[in-house]
């Protein structure tokens, strides 16, 4: 599975939004100038994320945006769903409730995927915003 610029530049973006957030809204210009992303994507993405609930706007003259809860309670599985969809490595409608392709009862590929989309989902869900968001902050020399 390969994450695209969207998930890169979102996950960039968001823990930039994390760090500079704490106090006063944060601009998306202020982000794209810090992270080397155009204005007009990062709008895109800011837009996917708040759309999902992971991030909101502030109006006004200090406007901007912030985290729409705290960063301990948005992991990276959050984030990436939210820009990417599913992080699983192959669409299986074997896979989970629902659908079937008719051949999920001699399919032995489809237990391959699940055990390979669990484990991404484990991995990402396991990495809150709150970690890389200190981890950001050691690296910048922030307190």
């Amino acid at each position: 599975m390969k994450i695209t610029t969207k998930g890169r530049y979102g996950l960039r973006a968001i823990v930039d939004l994390a760090v500079f957030s704490e106090d006063v809204p944060v601009s998306i210009h202020s982000i794209a100038e810090r992270q080397g992303i155009s204005d007009g994507y990062l709008e895109q993405l800011i837009s996917r994320l708040k759309r999902e609930g992971l991030v909101e706007s502030v109006r006004g003259a200090t406007g901007g945006y912030r985290l729409a809860r705290p960063a301990a309670e948005i992991s990276v599985g959050d984030i990436l769903r939210a820009l990417e969809g599913s992080l699983y490595p192959v669409e299986c409608p074997g896979i989970g409730d629902g659908e079937s392709c008719g051949n999920e009862t001699m399919c032995v590929a489809k237990g391959v995927w699940k055990i390979i989309g669990d484990s991404i989902e484990a991995a990402v869900d396991g990495i809150s915003l709150e970690q890389l968001k200190n981890q950001s902050k050691d690296c910048l020399g922030i307190e």
